[in-house]
């Protein structure tokens, strides 16, 4: 399925490929709930040209860190890019879905309308399997001070968080992170149950 490969720093492109992007809001948009926020940043992933393959359910839970606001919308989008554009070209369309939302980029983890995370595209490391590593074991402590000042593929947190791989499992179960080779569904296995099970559907 995936279509994208790290090879001694290069990559080998197919035509086309796929992109996971995790969505997340937990602050009303005019009259729009977190919920219809993110239905509607689904249909917008097609304006950047993205064509969304699958998509998943929209799942609740709690503000990350915990105590830091209302409850979050969480969901997952596949979707399938041209191999040939850069992955920072792939983010800066999330970034442009994310100004037309309302979204200012300011404190991290604050509370927003609408968050939008590329998480992986295919099996592309970025910028390289030590780098990615050192920000995938980054202390607790650090994750809410420092944010890297180029993009990193895959997300270094999404192993960790229950709210993105629950979605994820949704629409790409069997996407396995280039550098553990574990699957989605052997990442959410491996998580706390308590954390997996705060994961909900919207009702």
């Amino acid at each position: 399925m995936f279509d994208v490969h790290f090879r001694e720093g290069r990559m080998k492109l197919a035509r086309s490929t796929h992109a996971l992007v995790a969505l997340g809001g937990n602050l009303p948009l005019g009259d729009d709930r977190p919920d219809a926020v993110l239905r509607a940043a689904f249909d917008s992933l097609t304006t950047e040209g993205m064509r969304v393959v699958s998509v998943s359910r929209i799942y609740r839970t709690p503000a990350f860190p915990a105590g830091t606001g209302p409850d979050y919308a969480n969901a997952a989008a596949l979707v399938e890019v041209d191999a040939l554009v850069d992955p920072e070209a792939v983010l800066a369309a999330l970034h442009r879905i994310e100004a037309a939302f309302g979204r200012v980029r300011g404190q991290r983890w604050a509370g927003r309308a609408l968050d939008l995370d590329l998480l992986a595209i295919g099996e592309t490391i970025l910028p390289d399997p030590g780098t990615q590593r050192q920000w995938q074991s980054l202390p607790p402590q650090d994750q809410a001070q420092l944010a890297p000042d180029r993009l990193i593929l895959p997300h270094p947190r999404l192993q960790d968080r229950a709210f993105v791989l629950v979605p994820l499992a949704d629409v790409a179960p069997d996407w396995r992170h280039p550098l553990s080779g574990l699957s989605v569904d052997q990442m959410l296995q491996a998580l706390p149950a308590e954390d997996v099970a705060a994961v909900v559907p919207w009702v």
